[in-house]
């Protein structure tokens, strides 16, 4: 599985946004001046995390983006899927039709992948932005 760039620049946004005053819209140019994400790139993330209910949007002269949860309830799996959608490290994982030898249910390695998506996926569930804020995430 590889994140792509917008899920990374995603990532960085909401800890940004959840760094800054919370309860204060932010400007969509300021955050992308602050984080070097291009504007157009940036509002498109924007729809993607509102949908998904991460960010909230404010429009008008004061408007802007904020947090729309607590950051102890926002995973890194939540803004990961809210960007690339679900997490998969291999396609046979979620569609046995790309197995071209059509043995899913009993190919060892298709096992062993599975595997290991599933820690990847528990680890990703387990560490919300507020772990990062606070440094609580350790190698």
């Amino acid at each position: 599985m590889r994140i792509t760039q917008e899920g990374d620049y995603a990532l960085r946004v909401v800890l940004y946004l959840c760094k800054e005053n919370m309860n204060e819209p932010k400007k969509s140019k300021i955050i992308s001046e602050h984080e070097k994400i291009p504007l157009r790139f940036l509002l498109k993330l924007f729809r993607k995390l509102n949908k998904a209910g991460i960010i909230k949007s404010f429009r008008g002269a004061e408007g802007g983006y904020s947090i729309a949860k607590s950051p102890d309830k926002i995973t890194l799996k939540d803004i990961i899927e809210a960007i690339d959608g679900p997490i998969f490290i291999n396609r046979c994982i979620y569609d046995a039709d790309f197995c071209n030898l059509n043995r899913t249910n009993t190919c060892d390695i298709h096992h062993a992948l599975l595997k290991i998506q599933k820690r990847l996926v528990e680890d990703l569930e387990n560490i919300t932005i507020d772990n990062v804020i606070k440094g609580e995430v350790q190698f």
